[in-house]
C-alpha cells in the first residue's frame, strides 16, 4: 500500500468495514482531503472522493465511513447553509439546521449522528436512507453522548441543572437503567445559561451559593478555553463542578465560548483562520461588559482570568492585551509561542511558519512581555508532553527580560494535566489565594 507521501502527509483516519478499509488523507496545509479505499488483499488503493476546503478540513469522529450499500458517508462543511451536514453518496440527508457533530453508526436503513439544534446541547438522531426522516433518539434539550450499534444503545445523557448523569441501555425489546456510582460533588452547581452581547455568545454564570443579587458586588472570574474542539457552555451542569466551586469562594465566575469554538457552525468555527488571538479576547470581553449591563453585582473594576492549555493561553493573552479590562491572570500550561506546539493542530489554524510568519508573529505571547502590567501567575507540568514546558520558562525569561515581575509555578513529574487529587486541590487553592490577593472578596 502506497500513496503520495509528499502531497498527503496525513493519514488522518483509517477505518476498516466488510467493503474495504477507508483512509482519510490530508495534505500538510489540511485544506484538500483525498478519502481512498484499500482492498486488504491486494493492497490497491482506490480514491472514492476529493474535496477542498478555503480554511481546512476538519476531522470529524465516524467518519468517512463506507456503509451496507457500499455508498460513502461523510460530514461536510454545507457553506450554503453554514451547517456540518452528513452526506451519503455526495448527498446531503440531514437538514439544514441540524450541526452533525459525529457519525454514530449506520446499518442498511439509516444512520445515527450526534448532532445539535442549538450549540449548547447535543442529541442523537436517526436518519432514514429511505424517507429522509430525521428523528432524535435522546432529549434535544440536554447533551447525550454514548455509543450505538445497530438495536442496542448505551446512551449517557447529562443533567443542565445538576451535576448528574443517567445511563441507559437499549435493545429492539427491552430499556434498562445502568447504575451510576460515581460520587456525587458536595457542591449545589448553579449554572445561569443564556446569550451575551450582539453575537449572542454562549454564556454560563455562576454566583456564589445563597448570594443575594444586589447585595454587593462582587470581583469576577473568567474561565474560558476559548480554542478550536474546546466547548466549554454546554447544558451539562457537571462541567462547571470547579466554577462553582470558586464561585462559593466569593466570585462571580463567566464561562464563554468565544469565536473558533465548536457547535455553531463552519463559518463560526474558521473565524479565527490564521488569527487565534484577536477574536477569543475581543468575545471575551465583549460577554464580560455586556453582562455587566445587566447584572450590577458585577465589579468590572476587578476582573480575572484563568484558563488552561488553550485557556492558558488566552489568559495570559488577554491580561497582555487589556490591562484595562483584566486586573490578574492565572494561565496553566500554556502555549506562548505557536511555531513550538504541535505541527498539525497549529498549521491547520494558521498555516506554515514560512508560508504565514505574520500569523505566528501576532499570535506570539513572547513578543508582548513588556506589555505585561498587572499579576500572572504561570504554572507548568515540568513532564508536559503536550505543551512542552519551554512554553512557559521561554515567556518567563521574556518577562524578566523585560523588567516584568511574575510568579511561576513548576510542577515536578507532571503533564499536561493534573492527575494526582491533592496536587490538583491545592493548584485550585493557590489559584483563590492569588485571585484574593488581587482582586479582593
Amino acid at each position: 500500500m502506497t500513496w503520495d507521501l509528499e502531497a498527503f502527509p496525513y493519514l488522518a483516519t483509517v477505518a476498516p468495514s466488510q467493503h474495504g478499509t477507508v483512509l482519510e488523507l490530508l495534505n500538510r496545509e489540511q485544506n484538500l482531503v483525498s478519502i481512498q479505499l484499500l482492498n486488504a488483499t491486494t493492497g490497491e488503493l482506490t480514491e472514492l472522493q476529493r474535496r477542498t476546503d478555503t480554511a481546512w478540513i476538519d476531522v470529524m469522529p465516524g467518519v468517512p465511513s463506507i456503509d451496507f450499500d457500499q455508498q460513502l458517508l461523510e460530514i461536510v462543511n454545507d457553506e450554503a447553509t453554514d451547517t456540518y451536514r452528513l452526506a451519503r453518496a455526495d448527498v446531503f440527508i440531514t437538514p439544514e439546521n441540524l450541526q452533525v457533530r459525529a457519525l454514530i453508526d449506520s446499518d442498511e436503513t439509516g444512520a445515527v449522528v450526534a448532532a445539535s439544534l442549538e450549540p449548547t446541547t447535543q442529541a442523537f438522531y436517526r436518519v432514514n436512507y429511505a424517507t429522509g426522516s430525521v428523528t432524535a433518539l435522546t432529549d434535544e434539550h440536554s447533551w447525550s453522548s454514548g455509543v450505538v450499534s445497530g438495536q442496542t444503545s448505551v446512551i449517557v445523557e447529562a443533567d443542565s441543572l445538576q451535576p448528574r448523569t443517567t445511563f441507559t441501555a437499549k435493545t429492539a425489546q427491552h430499556s434498562w437503567s445502568i447504575g451510576n456510582h460515581a460520587e456525587i460533588p458536595n457542591i449545589k452547581v448553579q449554572p445561569h445559561y443564556l446569550q451575551a452581547g450582539v453575537l449572542d455568545l454562549e454564556t454560563c454564570v455562576l454566583w456564589p451559593t445563597g448570594h443575594v443579587m444586589g447585595s454587593k458586588k462582587l470581583p469576577v472570574i473568567l474561565s474560558p478555553y476559548g480554542g478550536p474542539h474546546g466547548q466549554r457552555v454546554m447544558r451539562n451542569a457537571a462541567a462547571f463542578t470547579s466554577e462553582q466551586w470558586f464561585a462559593d469562594q466569593g466570585f462571580a465566575v463567566i464561562v464563554t465560548d468565544n469565536r473558533g469554538t465548536p457547535g455553531r457552525g463552519p463559518a463560526w468555527e474558521r473565524a479565527v483562520h490564521h488569527d487565534l488571538a484577536t477574536y477569543p479576547v475581543a468575545d471575551q470581553v465583549e460577554a464580560l461588559l455586556a453582562l455587566a449591563e445587566t447584572n450590577p453585582d458585577l465589579d468590572i473594576s476587578r476582573v480575572g482570568i484563568r484558563g488552561w492549555s488553550f485557556g492558558g493561553y488566552l489568559a495570559a493573552l488577554a491580561l497582555l492585551e487589556r490591562p484595562d479590562i483584566f486586573s490578574a491572570a492565572v494561565a496553566g500550561a500554556p502555549v506562548t509561542d505557536w511555531s513550538l506546539y504541535d505541527t498539525a493542530y497549529t498549521e491547520r489554524y494558521l498555516g506554515t511558519p514560512q508560508g504565514n510568519p505574520a500569523a505566528y508573529e501576532k499570535t506570539s505571547l513572547l513578543n508582548k512581555a513588556d506589555q505585561l502590567e498587572k499579576p500572572l501567575l504561570l504554572i507548568h507540568g515540568l513532564a508536559d508532553d503536550n505543551v512542552f514546558a519551554a512554553h512557559t520558562l521561554q515567556l518567563s525569561s521574556a518577562l524578566l527580560a523585560a523588567g516584568k515581575p511574575h510568579s511561576v509555578v513548576p510542577l515536578s513529574g507532571v503533564t499536561h494535566m493534573t492527575p494526582q487529587e491533592i496536587v490538583a486541590e491545592n493548584l485550585l487553592r493557590l489559584e483563590v489565594d492569588f485571585f484574593r490577593s488581587h482582586l479582593g472578596d
